[in-house]
């Protein structure tokens, strides 16, 4: 009988064992297509199929395996591809949406290494109804295509406004009370803003309930082309919801040298059954001087309105159009036109549907 019991506890002992080793992997991600209309001042239509309007569409595989004691180690590796074409987005970069490996306490937080989120843009897609994307997205202002801040500071290749490499994140744990926060460094790692090699710095605190939320953000970056000081991306956001409508305002800018460009968002989604109705206004306004050249006159406007009709958990149709005015010379435009003519007009609309796998 006493051998009985000591093999019987060595058994329940490695049934214990085996349950704090616990481990999942998760394959999954996004297919959105649509089909896009966009006329340009000064140009002839274009009509087209396009991917991830709706949200970017993605193969994504994630794991986590439970250490015991609250502990868990995980992994996300993310990759954008175009569902009209089946080509990768991320050029040399496969996992060119995110790379990281973290570990994580549920009482202290989780660190996080690899390519990830700037804090900033954290912040900032949750307050955009279109998710930074499709023809009504923020993204369209937050583009290297403008004489400003971001085009003097990365040039034309990839920039901070969304995403940083080389990083490593302290993030605050669940469970305090609304309370939500993160740290960032990046290692520049000698590299080019070409390479998108940046050195960065970034913070956000925040609070969040079901029904308000207040975030602030800012994140500065340095690198091979930003001779005359840092680039800094500030932000400030709030939510709040009423019933079935919520409510979000964003203010962000971005600052180098003698140029800055400050976006404000203001959008509103509504929820009836299976229907969001989304409406949101997206406001660029430059100041100062690239160079000798003054930017103060090349402001933007955007107007944008969608619907979603979900048709399960993971379907739904969609529909959503959008319309920016440009000021002086600016040349902001949705994505899929013609060459714009300097402070002309975007008028766009699609259609299309996405699937949730």
């Amino acid at each position: 009988m006493k051998h009985k019991s000591i093999l019987w506890a060595a058994c329940l002992s490695l049934a214990a064992g085996g349950a704090l080793a616990q481990s999942s992997v998760v394959v999954g991600g996004v297919l959105d297509s649509a089909v896009r209309y966009v006329r340009n001042e000064g140009s002839g239509a274009i009509r087209s199929l396009v991917s991830g309007s709706s949200q970017t569409s993605r193969l994504v595989f994630r794991g986590e395996e439970d250490l015991g004691s609250g502990l868990a180690a995980g992994f996300w590796l993310e990759s954008g591809l175009s569902a009209d074409t089946g080509a990768s987005t991320g050029g040399p970069q496969f996992f060119d949406r995110r790379a990281t490996l973290s570990l994580s306490s549920r009482g202290v937080g989780e660190v996080r290494l690899g390519r990830d989120y700037v804090p900033t843009y954290s912040i900032w897609v949750r307050h955009d109804p279109f998710s930074h994307v499709g023809v009504a997205g923020s993204n369209n202002f937050s583009s290297a295509s403008q004489q400003g801040p971001v085009r003097s500071a990365f040039g034309t290749g990839p920039n901070t406004t969304v995403r940083s490499s080389n990083a490593v994140e302290l993030l605050l744990p669940a469970g305090l009370g609304g309370l939500e926060g993160g740290l960032m460094v990046a290692a520049g790692e000698g590299g080019t803003a070409a390479n998108g090699q940046d050195k960065l710095t970034g913070i956000r605190i925040g609070w969040q309930s079901e029904t308000l939320g207040a975030h602030l953000a800012q994140v500065t970056t340095s690198n091979d082309l930003t001779s005359a000081g840092k680039f800094k991306d500030t932000l400030f956001a709030a939510n709040g919801a009423v019933g079935p409508v919520r409510m979000y305002a964003a203010l962000r800018q971005y600052k180098y040298a003698l140029s800055r460009e400050t976006l404000l968002l203001l959008s509103t989604v509504a929820t009836w059954g299976p229907v969001d109705l989304k409406v949101s206004y997206l406001r660029a306004n430059m100041k100062g001087k690239v160079g000798a050249a003054a930017i103060d006159a090349n402001d933007a406007t955007q107007v944008g309105l969608g619907a979603i009709y979900n048709l399960s958990k993971r379907s739904a149709l969609y529909a959503q159009g959008a319309r920016i005015n440009n000021d002086g010379k600016a040349t902001f435009s949705i994505p899929g036109g013609a060459a714009m003519t300097a402070g002309g007009s975007s008028t766009a609309f699609e259609a299309g549907v996405r699937h949730n796998f």
